[in-house]
């Protein structure tokens, strides 16, 4: 694909990131009315709203599209190049006033995540970046984190996983622990050496981490699934059973640490779907 191809994806998912941040001056962390998808997962008004002005600013013919917050067609599988999109990922956080929310844009081209955005408009944070472009943070280059070692290095957890119990085999691990909500939000800061790792051993879909995933593969950093292979993006069941994500010197000694832990995982996953 052309560098100026990308070129024009960028511009269109930093033109979508301003609009998100039109829709979010709207609403009023921590003092929004709450409904309940099945399976306990709040939605907003806000969720919907962002939703169609992402798809209104993104979305061109001949493009597929998948978000958390759409009826999925499955036209999408048909496209080569396709939109994978949480408009409001973190919506518990949203809804309680905690500054851990985003708007996530991911662009997916043959199943590989090539670029994406981030917005997080509690801390004013933005993310934008493409396999060819290396990531930007608020405006600026950004690299993902340089340590060599998981001997004293942030990681950053879900904070629901975290009040389940599910970090307490890392309870004394040689790496810091910092709990926090939003899956995208969490893969930014890693793409901008904010953190030097994040990972989920429960299962997340593709909205959740496809945009996360493009900003660290962008800036150089490590994405790997569970099963130790690529991400791949625009599934026919778009649920997978984790995700692991650093710099690019930890993989190794991620996969040592955590490894014990990733067939179980798998399992608990596949017994799930």
């Amino acid at each position: 694909m052309p560098s100026h191809s990308y070129a024009e994806i960028l511009e269109r998912i930093h033109s979508a990131l301003e609009a998100s941040r039109t829709v979010f001056a709207r609403f009023t962390p921590g003092a929004i009315d709450t409904e309940y998808k099945a399976g306990h997962d709040p939605v907003t008004e806000a969720d919907r709203a962002l939703d169609a002005v992402l798809r209104k600013e993104l979305l061109r013919d001949g493009e597929g599209w998948l978000s958390e917050e759409s009826v999925d067609d499955p036209i999408r599988l048909q496209h080569s190049r396709v939109w994978v999109v949480d408009p409001l990922d973190g919506t518990r956080e949203f809804v309680k006033g905690i500054p851990e929310f985003c708007a996530s844009i991911g662009f997916v081209e043959n199943g590989r995540p090539v670029a994406g955005g981030i917005y997080n408009p509690a801390t004013n944070e933005a993310f934008l970046g493409s396999i060819e472009s290396g990531v930007t943070y608020n405006g600026k280059p950004s690299q993902p984190s340089p340590r060599t070692s998981l001997d004293g290095a942030l990681v950053l957890a879900s904070r629901s996983e975290v009040k389940r119990g599910e970090w307490k085999p890392f309870e004394n691990a040689a790496f810091k622990i910092r709990p926090m909500g939003s899956v995208a939000y969490k893969l930014a800061l890693v793409s901008a050496g904010l953190a030097d790792v994040t990972f989920t051993l429960t299962p997340k879909n593709e909205w959740d981490v496809a945009a996360g995933a493009a900003l660290v593969l962008s800036a150089g950093g490590f994405v790997s699934t569970l099963e130790k292979t690529p991400l791949r993006c625009n599934n026919k069941n778009p649920l997978l059973s984790g995700l692991l994500a650093s710099g690019p010197y930890l993989r190794e000694e991620l996969l040592a640490a955590i490894g014990q832990h990733i067939e179980p995982a798998i399992l608990k996953s596949a017994q799930r779907g």
